[in-house]
């Protein structure tokens, strides 16, 4: 008599465009693994750990529903998880080595957001958004756009990301200037960028755009004394993470006038809700966290998550994440 082995109960986590079958073939694990995608966000649920217990394995999309210590402790069939991409800040993973949980990531793509910061960029400063929902209402030329050639893009943050859009920046002839807490003159100097000081970031940026990971140091960097030293007209761009700027902050800063407009593509609570007063705020770009959501992108987390699985039943597993 034959005994079959008990599949693997696999978790996908906050598809919220619900095509995770699309770009992976799952079907090649049919007889291995019981899979359940789920299309709304969780996160918030009071027993998430109920709704999760039963699952081996969590696929998780980048930061969207965190994984604390308190939770891990209580999924008692945990075996295996997966983030898109290498580094997910909202995983605990000292918890996950103490349950002897197998870690891992995928591929990913990485130049999408820094696409998608230039693209908040040029409608934030040329006024594009207005004149499109102008042209659906009938109207016809009425605010008048500015150039970036010759104004300055402040960077906080000369990372991968940063430096994509230092490059796009300075194929538009734009001055740029860069800080971090751990960046330096000589770093700067190798891709031809100003360093400068923190306080010089935010009083010489015409654009400030954020591109630092979230940390303790960098949650709430941008709070209301920041903003003050920035020009009236200036833009600030954050695709980022939301709590590098201090939210009530800078909706005050909108509201009377101390910077003209953000551009944002994250936020403190995400999904952004339906009644956030930023929705209302004047003078925002709003975009739903889609910096690194891309077609390539998704190709190599959704089939990044089969590979892992995969090496996982061959005890072999891969991407491990440290």
């Amino acid at each position: 008599m034959t005994i079959k082995s008990k599949k693997l109960n696999v978790a996908i986590l906050d598809d919220y465009q619900n095509v995770s079958r699309d770009f992976a073939n799952w079907e090649l694990l049919s007889d291995k693994i019981e899979l359940d995608v789920f299309n709304k966000y969780i996160g918030k649920e009071k027993k998430l750990s109920d709704i999760l217990s039963k699952y081996d394995v969590l696929c998780l999309m980048r930061e969207r529903t965190p994984l604390p210590e308190d939770l891990i402790n209580e999924l008692s069939n945990l075996k295996l998880v997966i983030t898109s991409g290498m580094w997910n800040a909202s995983i605990d993973i000292g918890a996950l080595k103490k349950k002897k949980v197998v870690y891992c990531g995928t591929d990913t793509k990485i130049h999408s957001t820094a696409e998608l910061t230039w693209a908040l960029i040029m409608n934030s400063w040329r006024g594009l958004q207005t004149e499109i929902e102008n042209m659906k209402s009938g109207k016809w030329q009425t605010t008048i756009g500015k150039g970036l050639k010759g104004h300055t893009l402040g960077i906080f943050g000369l990372g991968k990301q940063g430096k994509q859009v230092a490059n796009f920046a300075k194929a538009f002839g734009m001055r740029v200037i860069a800080w971090s807490h751990n960046l330096n003159h000589e770093e700067c100097k190798k891709i031809n960028v100003e360093y400068v000081e923190s306080s010089d970031l935010f009083e010489m940026s015409d654009i400030l755009t954020i591109h630092t990971r979230l940390s303790e140091r960098t949650r709430g960097y941008v709070d209301k004394n920041k903003l003050k030293l920035m020009k009236k007209n200036s833009v600030i761009v954050n695709t980022s993470r939301g709590p590098i700027i201090n939210e009530q902050d800078l909706i005050n800063a909108l509201n009377d006038g101390t910077i003209s407009c953000a551009a944002l593509d994250v936020y403190d609570q995400e999904p952004l809700p339906k009644d956030h007063i930023l929705r209302k705020t004047k003078n925002t770009i709003l975009t739903p966290h889609i910096g690194y959501v891309s077609y390539e992108a998704y190709e190599k987390f959704f089939t990044g998550y089969l590979l892992v699985i995969e090496a996982f039943l061959n005890k072999a597993p891969i991407n491990q994440i440290n």
